[in-house]
């Protein structure tokens, strides 16, 4: 099978190539490197002992994805490519729409014009909005409080029409939850451009001295400690997840939606905690007021992945801690 990682030598995908090519997958990663870098590719090499073939292109750029289409034998699609930072799409929503929506609306369009209509998405918690209670289940309603959240609100919608309109379709919608830690080796991991919008990254980036403290957004939700808790999941089980729903394709025609997340809450200054006692560095960090549109807890209800991809998450807090410090302290400057 020959899989086309859209947005493959980011975060999440260049862990998820990697756990391709251990399954013996045939991987084309297209990417615009807009938040990555080549240098990616011969870590992932290093790491599996294979190149992945890549193609430096933008999913907005139709010839360039009916080339790319044209160029090799495409089975289906693992689609990570987007813009994914809240905050950012505040300020420039047009770009949000434009790469993520509309960008997808080429992505499918040459996909079903090359007949191929087996899709793996890459959606996220968000769409579930701040209304709904945790633990969240995937039969919940949904929305979304920022642009960057509607974008992958209105592409969900896109998926399950498109799935109603053509029997041919099968498609798997990941929703994660918070991905966090990196690739046992401490090769790849989690290197955001600028100030990281994550709070792993952010911690890590702390911890190294690229930046000086912390930030905390609200000490006084209604939690263990006042801080926002999240459902934090390791990137490689989460990458596992992906080969599961790839190759559970076959046997789920339609659009369906499932939850990645281990089922269990974190509170931010857990994590910290955590993140000093594991790493021996003190995480120097100051109350500021809440975000607009965050809430108290989320975590996920993981039943529906253990059912339907015979997947859970394997790999515990102090894991994903310890292999973020790895990534971080051997790379102080990501990848460069």
């Amino acid at each position: 099978m020959s899989l086309l990682i859209t947005g493959g030598t980011g975060y999440i995908g260049s862990h998820t190539v990697v756990e391709l090519i251990k399954a013996d997958k045939d991987v084309v990663i297209v990417d615009n490197l807009s938040n990555s870098s080549t240098l990616v590719l011969d870590r992932i090499e290093k790491i599996t002992g294979l190149r992945p073939t890549f193609i430096k292109a933008d999913i907005c750029d139709e010839a360039a994805m009916r080339q790319v289409f044209s160029d090799h034998d495409i089975d289906g699609v693992i689609h990570f490519a987007g813009l994914k930072a809240v905050g950012e799409s505040t300020q420039i929503p047009l770009s949000y729409y434009q790469n993520n929506v509309a960008g997808t609306l080429v992505l499918l369009q040459v996909m079903a014009d090359f007949n191929v209509k087996n899709m793996v998405f890459s959606s996220s918690a968000t769409v579930y909005g701040e209304h709904n209670v945790s633990p969240l289940l995937e039969t919940m309603p949904t929305s979304a409080t920022n642009p960057y959240g509607q974008t992958k609100l209105m592409i969900e919608h896109i998926l399950f029409d498109l799935a109603k309109s053509d029997p041919e379709w099968s498609i798997i919608s990941l929703r994660y939850f918070n991905p966090i830690g990196a690739h046992e080796s401490g090769l790849i991991g989690e290197n955001p451009n600028g100030i990281p919008n994550n709070l792993l990254p952010y911690v890590a980036q702390v911890a190294v001295g690229r930046l000086a403290q912390l930030q905390v957004f609200g000490d006084d939700y209604d939690t263990v400690d006042g801080t926002g808790v999240r459902d934090y999941i390791h990137v490689v089980d989460l990458a596992l997840g992906h080969l599961k729903a790839v190759e559970a394709l076959a046997e789920k025609p339609g659009c369906t939606a499932i939850n990645l997340g281990t089922g269990n809450g974190t509170s931010v200054l857990q994590i910290v905690e955590q993140f000093k006692a594991i790493s021996g560095v003190d995480i120097p960090y100051q109350i500021v007021e809440r975000r607009p549109g965050d809430i108290a807890t989320v975590f996920a209800n993981a039943n529906l992945a253990r059912e339907a991809l015979d997947w859970q998450a394997e790999r515990g807090l102090k894991e994903m801690i310890a292999d973020t410090w790895k990534w971080q302290s051997n790379n102080p400057n990501g990848f460069e």
